[in-house]
């Protein structure tokens, strides 16, 4: 029998959690790979509660519940996740594990998926349970799964190879890298469980996750060179099998588990940032040693070659066309009333298809008028849709995949007819100069994010007001649009990567916001490329930023009073460099709409 409605789920966990003699269980948003976007069949927490964001979780016990989110979600969780059946949780303020230190009774035994957490959450929550006398207990089969009667397959859609043209490098050089690595470290083996490093690793791409072209998979590389991929046989073509040659061994996913318990005596590395606990667990159990490390592919990966570098510009030069199109045409049909959101979000993809080499979005599209766009991370369905009303603030975040590169840009338009307010426009140009100021900047080389972060804040800090999130996160090359080790945020926050140095070859984003709850929200973003930055005379290596994204920018909402000269000559060098990147990819009206929003401020 169906659950309909997220009561009845909740009762129905309730009562299997009861059968199976647990007093509460803990529900992330992850798969077994701690993806950030995950498959169909790993939406196991927006089925139980509705939420339908990118990063939370839920604690379930007998007598309560609890929703956590962080402060981008801190509006839409309580737009889709009931108050009678959730209390509403606040991280970093809080945890599910402090949380179930609080409510749960002494001698309590809760209920998590190792396959579903990272093992440093398991040992910070069993340290927290141990105080209380509570115990942490791994399940067996998971116990949503089992109340979860119509619960999607996970996909066998094929894995494909990923064109040396494109990488930038084969696979076997990249595995030869790594090999060199754990030599070098006395290392036998080293899990590669996140599925962008197997997809980099391996030069492999799949369409397994929405948005982010991977394939459900895993892969232990050895010492040798040789690596054993672990995924579905029916994911397997012959043509991936000639693409890895002799030695890469293609098992079943299924084998992975026995294959960790057989490491008997190895020295085997894997990352605790991005392996689950269940990984730890089963290397445990087969008496392996485990050396706690980074993923030797992550910062390969981030560190873009020259291939990656100039697809990307490619890829960001046929987007920033489709986009540029799309903004022509919101600001002639929207003004008339009787655009939404979603048939927006709808026709900036049919600009992107138009090109012939889209292959998926990056991310679903942020379609976000009036209030939603206050709403950073506003996912819009049908039950949220609203009509971009005439005369306000229109934010869309969106991008692209395609096999040179991945995109994202965000762009705050006004909708006329009418002016928009000076509150709308003094906050925008406060963004606009904090992100010219990042876009400028140079800085040593080995420079942290963290120590950028307040560059684009400081014109918004100044006038009282700021933003609840990151400035900027790494990017891939056909792959994940969140891609770390860097990132550029405040320091000491909840975001991971915010210390790690800046190298050139990496690509962030730059996209400081502003959001009045309820009203309006404004972000800028742009992708640029860390670069040599050429200082003549300088005193060791200094970098900068090579702006990736070119489209054009409101400047119904520019305040040019408010603009230093600096910050003119950057707004109309930009501009020329969109007219250069986008005029000779449009014609007739579309360009001519072009040469009207590249005229100098």
């Amino acid at each position: 029998m169906l659950m309909q409605t997220h009561e009845a789920r909740l009762d129905g966990l309730r009562k299997e959690l009861a059968r199976r003699g647990l007093d509460g269980f803990v529900i992330p948003i992850s798969d077994e790979h701690m993806s950030e976007y995950v498959g169909a069949y790993a939406q196991r927490l927006e089925w139980l509660t509705g939420f339908g964001g990118s990063a939370g979780s839920a604690a379930v016990l007998r007598d309560r519940a609890a929703m956590f989110t962080d402060g981008r979600y801190t509006v839409q969780v309580r737009e889709q996740v009931s108050g009678a059946l959730y209390d509403y949780e606040d991280v970093p303020a809080t945890s599910p594990a402090k949380w179930i230190a609080e409510h749960a009774p002494e001698g309590a035994k809760i209920g998590y998926d190792a396959w579903l957490h990272g093992i440093g959450w398991a040992e910070e929550a069993e340290r927290y349970f141990a105080k209380k006398g509570i115990e942490l207990v791994a399940v067996d089969g998971n116990p949503i799964d089992a109340i979860w009667a119509d619960r999607p397959e996970a996909s066998l859609a094929a894995a494909v190879p990923h064109d040396d043209a494109h990488a930038g490098r084969s696979s076997a050089d990249k595995r030869a890298e790594v090999a060199d690595w754990l030599k070098e470290e006395g290392y036998d083996a080293t899990v590669v469980s996140a599925l962008d490093s197997v997809a980099w690793l391996l030069n492999m791409r799949g369409s397994d996750v929405d948005n982010t072209p991977v394939a459900l998979s895993y892969v232990l590389a050895h010492a040798d060179g040789t690596a054993e991929l672990f995924i579905a046989p029916d994911k397997v073509t012959p043509e991936l099998t000639q693409h890895f040659g002799n030695a890469v061994t293609v098992r079943d996913r299924a084998d992975f588990v026995p294959a960790l318990e057989a490491m008997k005596g190895k020295t085997i590395a894997v990352d605790p940032n991005h392996a689950v606990a269940g990984i730890f667990r089963a290397l445990e159990t087969g008496g392996a040693k485990i050396v706690r490390t980074d993923d030797p592919t992550v910062l390969p990966k981030a560190i873009k070659n020259a291939a990656e570098q100039q697809g990307h510009r490619d890829a960001q030069a046929r987007d920033g066309a489709a986009v540029a199109r799309f903004l022509r045409w919101l600001c002639i049909e929207a003004p008339k009333g009787g655009i939404d959101e979603l048939t927006a979000a709808a026709k900036l993809r049919e600009f992107r298809e138009a090109g012939g080499q889209l292959k998926d979005a990056s991310f679903d599209t942020i379609s976000a008028a009036a209030g939603h766009a206050a709403l950073p991370h506003y996912k819009v369905d049908e039950a949220s849709n609203i009509p971009i009303p005439p005369s306000s603030i229109y934010l869309v975040d969106s991008g692209g995949q395609y096999l040179d590169g991945t995109t994202d840009i965000t762009r705050t338009v006004w909708i006329g007819p009418g002016e928009p307010t000076a509150e709308m426009v003094e906050r925008n140009t406060r963004v606009l100069k904090g992100h010219i100021q990042l876009d400028m900047q140079k800085f040593p080389d080995r420079t942290s994010g963290g120590a950028l972060d307040a560059l684009a804040r400081m014109h918004l800090w100044n006038g009282g007001v700021d933003y609840g999130h990151g400035t900027g996160h790494g990017v891939g090359s056909f792959l994940s649009v969140h891609e770390g080790p860097q990132r550029i945020s405040k320091p000491g926050g909840a975001f991971p990567g915010t210390e790690t140095p800046l190298r050139e070859g990496m690509i962030l984003s730059n996209e400081p916001g502003y959001y009045k709850p309820g009203e309006y929200g404004i972000r800028i973003e742009n992708l640029v490329l860390v670069v040599d930055a050429g200082i003549e005379g300088s005193e060791g290596k200094y970098l900068g930023f090579e702006t990736l994204t070119f489209v054009p920018l409101d400047r119904t909402l520019v305040d040019k009073a408010l603009l230093t000269d600096a910050e003119i000559d950057w707004w109309n060098n930009y501009h020329t460099a969109v007219r250069a990147v986008l005029a000779p990819q449009l014609e007739g009206d579309d360009l001519a709409w072009l040469e009207d929003q590249c005229a100098p401020l």
